[in-house]
């Protein structure tokens, strides 16, 4: 791994280790799963106005879809002048298909630092102290398969499974009657990738994907009533 990527996943190193030695008198020894929980929520205070930007743009798709529906069914034989027509409607209205991802694409690089710093059992040269850390029996820094029936694992399963299926029900709810059922099945499907991915990398990057998910549809149900 280039060096320079280093120091990113040292200074999450320094602060979950920090934010662990405050929360050790409370959690014990899962004052490093708390760590990891505390630091997501952080994440995602710090993305909220990505999140407030992306829910404008839902609904400012809402209100375009009916007239996006007739631009496609008027040029359903030229394609081309749809999409040109398209996008000029969305930029004309400043919204763009992709910003309802925008928290989701912003993540990327904080997930990607935590799976790192778990799955290195030295950080800035120095033995990484949060794999020490558990949760329910089952070290934090190893992944699944080897721990798979531990309290921690199965529990971690069964809350994602319960977040995916009122992620799906939410976006379910939010199609409208033109939908195709492949763009349905989607929907219901693809938010129980979370148990998939979490099958694949440590049980704390797991708590990241279950405490980031559960704040997502918390967020969505608040801002888009």
């Amino acid at each position: 791994m280039p060096s320079f990527l280093d120091a990113p996943i040292s200074g999450a190193y320094h602060l979950v280790s920090w934010i662990a030695d405050l929360l050790e008198p409370v959690g014990g020894p899962y004052a490093a799963a708390l760590a990891i929980v505390a630091c997501t929520l952080l994440v995602r205070m710090l993305l909220l106005p990505l999140s407030l930007r992306a829910v404008r743009g839902e609904k400012s798709r809402a209100v375009l879809m009916p007239r996006i529906q007739e631009i496609s069914k008027k040029h359903a034989k030229n394609p081309e002048r749809a999409q040109r027509e398209i996008a000029k409607l969305q930029a004309d209205s400043g919204t763009t298909l992709l910003a309802g991802c925008l928290p989701m694409f912003a993540q990327l690089p904080f997930f990607w630092v935590l799976y790192s710093l778990f799955s290195r059992a030295v950080v800035g040269g120095e033995p990484n102290e949060l794999l020490a850390g558990t949760l329910f029996g089952a070290p934090i820094g190893v992944h699944w398969p080897v721990f798979a029936t531990t309290p921690a694992y199965v529990g971690l399963a069964l809350l994602l499974a319960v977040v995916a299926f009122f992620s799906a029900r939410r976006q379910l709810a939010r199609l409208d009657t033109t939908a195709t059922p492949l763009s349905r099945n989607l929907a219901r499907l693809l938010p129980y990738g979370t148990l998939v991915t979490a099958a694949f990398i440590p049980l704390a990057a797991g708590l990241y994907l279950l405490t980031t998910t559960t704040w997502t549809v918390v967020e969505r149900s608040i801002l888009l009533r």
